[in-house]
């Protein structure tokens, strides 16, 4: 088995076919999305292939180290997580072409007017070792 992250985006990646942001959407509109998405979670669990998976809140804060005795340093000029990542989900599948399989299915979570959204999703492998380096 193999883990893959997909990742959903609030921007960055090419636009979806239904392109309605999700402030835009009714309350139902967003309760629907969110049933598909646990829907497709809890079918991925019953065979094995959920790892797990969150949606992201659109607050957050880049913190690096700042050096001994000096405080973190946060945020700073460059694009950041929190108005790029919507939320992920970690499958662990037999296949590449079984990881590209789902992600499609996500990609069809509903969105505005119950049509679906058609998202563009990032599909990452895990490392399943450190890299190694050749001379």
């Amino acid at each position: 088995m193999a883990k893959y992250l997909l990742l959903k985006h609030y921007r960055g990646a090419p636009a979806p076919v239904n392109n309605v942001p999700m402030d835009q959407w009714t309350p139902e509109e967003i309760s629907a999305h969110v049933q598909y998405m646990n829907d497709f979670a809890g079918r991925l669990e019953k065979t094995g292939e959920f790892v797990d998976g969150q949606a992201l809140a659109p607050e957050g804060t880049f913190v690096r180290y700042d050096g001994e005795g000096r405080p973190p340093v946060t945020d700073g000029p460059f694009a950041e997580t929190k108005d790029l990542i919507a939320g992920w989900m970690v499958i662990d599948v037999d296949s590449y072409e079984r990881a590209v399989e789902l992600a499609g299915e996500l990609s069809a979570a509903p969105g505005a007017g119950g049509k679906p959204i058609h998202e563009w999703l990032e599909l990452r492998p895990f490392l399943a070792a450190p890299p190694t380096i050749t001379e």
